[in-house]
């Protein structure tokens, strides 16, 4: 049997380290000490097994012993690309389904057939206009209507553009990826093509199929990350800035504990709302109330919005239940490890599944639709009520201390903020610190948690080493779980930041009437990725030049998922150079590294950072990580300044 890391190794979190320990002592074996027994495959980690037909599989050996060529003539390059290709189709298609979600949801809204209110009533209008829509003489409902037939148009046109990408795509971006032949039409037409071409006697050139891959971060960023923000704000309101609690420690012993757990906010909305309206019923098995937190991104959704406190990331999701007080861990789709429902049948916690297309054995299953949502959320909370008499009191064991932390940072509530010391230019405050240097550059720390790597440990550096250099940090997805929980989302971490750089956050701050911004600015969920985007193209548009000149990087430490990839491509395709800090599985192929990472110097080949300004930077160690994405920061900032000073 391999040998098990000591806690230290697993996780710079003691809560993680402490309930990974009581796990360990009840013979519950975990996603942490699972990596450990796992043998990572040569192969697959360097992208060279094919198995896209019955052919094979086939393998090429990294060393060039053997055979080079799959059975139907694919070589390396091939292979890597394509295997590139199909993760971000997987991750694109995760976050477009979430897309469509929300867009049925918002159509059955205004039909009146589903049990929601319209919260934000102006960004709807704002968005209407943005698409054209002429909204005289409709009613509201039938202004949302309207949106959400603009919405599912993306996943049904079958000529023409997107209209998300129109809507929010830069124009200079978009003016490059016409010229590539790579802007999508629909995302599921997209996807199926993506499918289509990794089949084996289908796509073998390997640029075209990075550029396909391209496509898929184009899917992910606009029928993903923005149609998502902008209806799931138009339905349950835009962020802004809350007060909560972040770690284990929100569990509380005497409560019915539930953890929501997933990525679409649709029914962990509605289980908030029906833990208040079933308290009475808590109270009669013994509890003193009931209390929602939060696992991955719909803890962020519901943080952003309601408050919600956070209990955990991806990789320690199972831990909430090793805790012994949960009663029901309610999950919908994306990062839910099965591992769940193994763990839970050692505690009295029940897990409960409520999409028809992410089901777990073992787990119960309550369907959800939207027209049905009161019914299914009244039904999910009543369960975890009953489990409360189920406790076993000597498997319980709380952490005792939570972390204060500051969240809710739309784009909409900085500029707000911004606004406080120049409301008639709300971003020349950021302009005017980006020129004179007190902001260095602009940084996106995004992403995971990843069982394999040490918890948390690259998400803090890579962003304590950008904040003692003076780049503004905002934060999405799990990683902001890290920050958050290491007093990076709160005023005592100021102190990693450089002069100029808190300079800034406490003139803005106190704009606001806070002492100051907290350190880094949590921006949401992983499809409020957006988020950070249109941040970054109001910037440009203020500047007059194209997103690939300003001085911007985005970085993910500690991925697991291939949606994180495709995010990054979506960012990549912008002229945004990314950071990842887990292999991509593409060293098999000089070829396709070299063309990700920009590192091809002949004028007549193909590389990322020329075709888009912006490149993939893979380095594990977080420090040099951070001191590469200083240099590309660097590097723009100088080309900016000078064409400002042109001007």
């Amino acid at each position: 049997m391999a040998k098990m890391r000591d806690l230290e190794s697993v996780s710079i979190d003691p809560q993680v380290q402490f309930l990974l320990d009581k796990a360990r002592n009840e013979n519950v074996l975990t996603a942490f000490d699972r990596a450990d027994m796992m043998n990572i495959c040569g192969f697959g980690s360097t992208g060279v097994c094919c198995r896209h037909c019955l052919e094979g599989p086939c393998r090429i050996a990294p060393n060039g012993k053997g055979p080079q060529t799959g059975v139907c003539g694919a070589d390396v390059h091939q292979i890597v690309a394509r295997s590139f290709l199909n993760h971000l189709t997987q991750g694109s298609s995760g976050h477009a389904e979430h897309g469509r979600e929300v867009a049925l949801t918002l159509l059955e809204v205004a039909e009146g057939k589903a049990p929601y209110q319209i919260k934000d009533v102006d960004k709807l209008y704002r968005v209407a206009h943005d698409l054209e829509i002429v909204t005289e003489d409709l009613s509201m409902n039938e202004v949302a209507k309207e949106v959400a037939l603009k919405a599912l148009e993306d996943f049904q046109k079958q000529t023409g553009i997107m209209n998300w990408v129109k809507l929010r795509a830069h124009e200079d971006s978009l003016n490059t990826w016409n010229k590539l032949g790579i802007t999508p039409v629909n995302a599921h037409l997209e996807i199926t093509k993506a499918v289509a071409r990794n089949a084996m006697g289908c796509d073998a050139d390997p640029t075209n199929l990075i550029l396909g891959g391209v496509t898929m971060g184009l899917i992910d960023g606009y029928a993903g990350l923005h149609l998502s923000t902008d209806l799931q704000d138009i339905l349950f309101g835009t962020p802004k800035a809350v007060k909560a609690k972040y770690s284990m420690a929100v569990l509380d012993e005497k409560k019915i504990n539930i953890a929501v757990h997933g990525h679409i906010p649709m029914l962990s909305e509605k289980s908030v709302e029906w833990s208040r309206r079933l308290e009475d019923e808590a109270i009669k098995q013994g509890a003193t109330g009931i209390n929602i937190v939060g696992v991955c991104c719909t803890g962020n959704e519901l943080l952003m919005r309601q408050g919600v406190s956070v209990a955990s990331s991806f990789s320690s999701q199972e831990l909430v239940i090793v805790s012994g007080v949960l009663e029901a861990m309610v999950v919908d789709i994306q990062c839910i490890m099965p591992g769940i429902q193994q763990v839970a049948e050692c505690y009295h916690t029940e897990i409960i599944t409520t999409l028809p297309y992410v089901k777990i054995a073992g787990a119960t299953h309550v369907n959800f639709e939207p027209s049905e949502a009161d019914e299914a959320a009244q039904e999910i909370v009543m369960k975890a009520i009953n489990r409360f008499s189920k406790r076993d009191p000597e498997k319980i064991s709380i952490p005792d201390q939570t972390v204060d932390a500051y969240a809710g940072f739309s784009t909409e509530q900085i500029v707000e903020a911004l606004s406080g010391l120049n409301g008639e230019d709300p971003l020349k405050p950021v302009i005017d610190a980006l020129v004179s240097g007190k902001i260095r550059g602009i940084a996106a720390l995004v992403g995971c948690t990843n069982p394999r790597e040490k918890q948390d440990y690259g998400n803090t550096v890579v962003t304590k080493e950008l904040l003692k250099n003076n780049v503004l940090v905002v934060s999405t997805g799990c990683a902001a779980h890290s920050l958050a929980k290491h007093n990076l989302m709160n005023f005592d971490g100021l102190e990693y930041c450089g002069e100029g750089l808190k300079e800034v956050l406490e003139a803005v701050g106190n704009a606001a009437g806070l002492p100051s911004l907290p350190p880094t600015m949590h921006m949401g969920s992983c499809v409020d990725n957006s988020r950070p985007a249109d941040l970054l193209t109001a910037i440009a548009n203020r500047l007059g030049v194209s997103m690939n000149e300003l001085p911007a990087v985005g970085s993910c430490p500690e991925t697991h998922s291939p949606k994180a990839l495709s995010i990054g491509t979506f960012f990549i395709a912008h002229g945004i150079d990314v950071h990842i800090g887990v292999s991509p599985q593409l060293s098999g192929s000089e070829f396709v590294t070299n063309v990700l990472y920009g590192d091809r110097t002949d004028e007549h080949e193909v590389n990322a950072d020329k075709l888009f300004g912006g490149k993939l930077i893979y380095e594990q160690d977080p420090y040099t990580a951070a001191k590469l994405l200083l240099e590309r920061i660097d590097m723009k900032r100088e080309t900016l300044l000078n064409k400002l000073v042109a001007k």
